[in-house]
Order: structure tokens, then C-alpha cells, then sequence
């Protein structure tokens, strides 16, 4: 089931350009050792197959290592996506004894990356729409009405917000119109560096039970966005708003903002939690 549900993984994070004619590499663990797998880019999110292995890495802090472990069971597969979409696939088995305890692997070794896009058709391009990063942007009068609302308004929640790099990522509010959610959002430069905006995205976390914990991330598709910039210059900053259908999340789960940059590595996890999302203005 657990392997079943790693498959679907794939396919959900969907636009891959797979080798589908290249065979997995097999990497081995055991419950006595740390094994050690350092990635190219810093790892966002790891996952495996089976509860008898366990892959842990800095889920606050993006690093580049990631750790294996084993206890004796089923033949299992590791999913790793690295924070410029990159994805990785191994075949993870139980060994005793261990010839190897590092792996330096290559970005050669990627499967495809998650942001692959494929052409669009001409009807796509005759209706006027387009996809930049996954956020759909709709010829919706009522949709940009209500932005421009949002925007110009004062009305705010506590402010939750994250800065790195001379990056700041500001989520000022969140409304709740006509049975959408509108996230409005603010990213400011203070460094003298432009900053281009690759994606923002967002993810429902549910923190797994069990002794070897995991965290299970569910992408939430926008609908619409609204003002949304491609590059920040220094010294500058934008607001902008997002629309996605409405949803609510329990105690256990949290909502991770991702923010990406183009061409560059100054990417932001801002993390809020359930109550947030559930009183929205």
C-alpha cells in the first residue's frame, strides 16, 4: 500500500520528464548505521515507500544531506524532491552488512523535474490561457474585482512573515469571498540583487505518527492570481493576491508557503498554521 501511494506521488507532482528506459540504483541501509545521501540542491521533501526504512533531513533549515535507515521488511523505493524540483527515485533494501555509508549523488541521476512543462496547444493559446509556475491566471472580471479590493484594503491579520537573504515574504491576509480563500501576500528586496520570482506555492502538511515520522505534503492548486510580479528589483517590493478554492485543515496539519527563485538560491519556507487558515477575514 505504502508503495502504491509513493507511485501516486509521482504521478501527482505530475509534468516529469522521466528516463523511463533507466533502471533505479539501489541504495542499502540497516538499523546499525546512518547512511548518508548528499543530493546536488537542498532537499524540500523525502519520502519512502515502506514504514521499515526511515529518510530524515533539516526540514527548517534546506540542506543537502539526507539520512537513511533500516530495520529488516519489504523491498521499498525513496522519493526525494530537491528545492529547484529536481526528483530523485532509488530502490531502498535491507542489508545487514554495509560496503557503503556515503553517497555523493549526481544531478544526472534525476528522474526529471516537477516543473517541466509541456507545449501548449493552440487552443489553450486561443482561449488566453497560460501557466507561469502552476498559478492559472483567469480572465475573471469578479476575480480580479475582488483583488483589487483586497489589495487597496487595510484590513489584515496578524502578519506572518519570513526574511532570508535580504528577501522578506509577508502573508498580510487571508479572505474568504464567494466560496474562495484570497491569500495576499507581500515580497520585499532590501539587497541589491534583483530577485526573480521562479514559483510560489502552496502545500498542506500532515505531520505522520509513529516513531519514525515523516511529513506528508499535498500541493494546493490556485485558481487565479492577481499582480503577481516575475522580479523584484533591489530596494523594491510588490504585494499581490492568490485565489484558491476553499479549505479548511485540522489541528495536526500546518500550510508551508514555498517561495522559489529563478535562476538562483534564495528560497523562503514560510510556515502557518491551521487556525490561521480556518478565521479568515
Amino acid at each position: 500500500m505504502k508503495t502504491v501511494l509513493t507511485l501516486f506521488l509521482i504521478l501527482f507532482y505530475g509534468s516529469i520528464q522521466a528516463e523511463t528506459s533507466k533502471a533505479l540504483d539501489t541504495l542499502y541501509a540497516n538499523e546499525t548505521y546512518n547512511v548518508a545521501l548528499f543530493f546536488p540542491k537542498p532537499i524540500r521533501q523525502g519520502i519512502t515507500g515502506a514504514e521499515n526504512f526511515a529518510f530524515t533531513f533539516n526540514r527548517d533549515q534546506q540542506q543537502n544531506l539526507g539520512l537513511l535507515q533500516a530495520s529488516p521488511g519489504t523491498l521499498t523505493n525513496l522519493l526525494v524532491i530537491c528545492n529547484d524540483g529536481s526528483i530523485y527515485s532509488y530502490i531502498l533494501k535491507y542489508r545487514k552488512e554495509l560496503s557503503k555509508l556515503t553517497y555523493f549523488l549526481s544531478a544526472e541521476s534525476s528522474i526529471g523535474n516537477e516543473h517541466y512543462q509541456t507545449e501548449v496547444s493552440e487552443q489553450q493559446k486561443n482561449q488566453n490561457i497560460t501557466s507561469d509556475s502552476l498559478i492559472n491566471k483567469i480572465d475573471s472580471t469578479d476575480y480580479q474585482s475582488t483583488c483589487i479590493t483586497i489589495l487597496n484594503s487595510q484590513e489584515h491579520i496578524r502578519k506572518k512573515k519570513k526574511s532570508k537573504y535580504g528577501i522578506k515574504l509577508e502573508l498580510q491576509n487571508i479572505v474568504f469571498r464567494d466560496h474562495q480563500l484570497y491569500f495576499k501576500f507581500q515580497l520585499s528586496n532590501t539587497s541589491t540583487l534583483d530577485y526573480d520570482l521562479n514559483f510560489l506555492k502552496l502545500y498542506v502538511q500532515t505531520k505522520q505518527r509513529g516513531k519514525k515520522k515523516s511529513m506528508q505534503s499535498v500541493l494546493k492548486k490556485p485558481i487565479y492570481s492577481h499582480q503577481i510580479p516575475t522580479k523584484i528589483t533591489g530596494g523594491a517590493k510588490a504585494s499581490f493576491v492568490v485565489a484558491y478554492d476553499k479549505f479548511s485543515m485540522a489541528k495536526d496539519k500546518r500550510l508551508l508557503i514555498d517561495l522559489n527563485e529563478a535562476n538562483g538560491e534564495r528560497h523562503i519556507d514560510l510556515k502557518v498554521n491551521s487556525r490561521v487558515i480556518n478565521f479568515p477575514n
